[in-house]
């Protein structure tokens, strides 16, 4: 068994999230649109490993067609460039196809324009600040945190 090497505060945050992940998929997963729903989308995808189907709670920004997700956590991990994803946006069902955004210099600039329509990423997600430097969270690592562009397919 290998020890957590993420800080505590980040520790605590992702076992409050596991709780409040049950209640937010109960009402991201209604037919009908939730205040919520206005940064928060439901996905749904396959298991790498065991074919199981997830769905996760994610927070988004629109950019016209586009919508774009931190890709912090393992769920990611799930993902493959241009393999059909389930999304649950407002009480409707799309089909997306995630585009895994690796660049350190895309990514900066992704997260930024994330952080201007929707401040609150900055609590759970490294931004860059003015001199393009990733701004660390408390007891975190400065890195280039991946990112999960998906595109809708409407």
């Amino acid at each position: 068994m290998t020890a957590d090497a993420r800080p505590l505060s980040r520790r605590i945050q992702a076992r409050v999230f596991r709780v409040i992940n049950v209640a937010m998929r109960v009402v991201l997963g209604l037919p009908f649109a939730t205040p919520l729903g206005s940064r928060l989308m439901l996905i749904s995808y396959k298991g790498r490993k065991t074919g199981r189907v997830y769905r996760q709670p994610v927070s988004f920004v629109r950019d016209t067609d586009v919508l774009l997700t931190p890709g912090g956590g393992k769920w990611k991990l799930n993902l493959a460039d241009g393999e059909p994803i389930r999304i649950r946006l407002n009480g409707r069902d799309f089909t997306a196809r995630p585009e895994l955004v690796r660049d350190p210099n895309e990514v900066e600039r992704l997260l930024a324009f994330m952080a201007v329509k929707n401040p609150s990423v900055r609590r759970f997600v490294a931004i860059p600040s003015v001199n393009g430097q990733f701004l660390v969270p408390a007891g975190g690592q400065q890195k280039s945190p991946p990112f999960t562009r998906s595109l809708l397919l409407l």
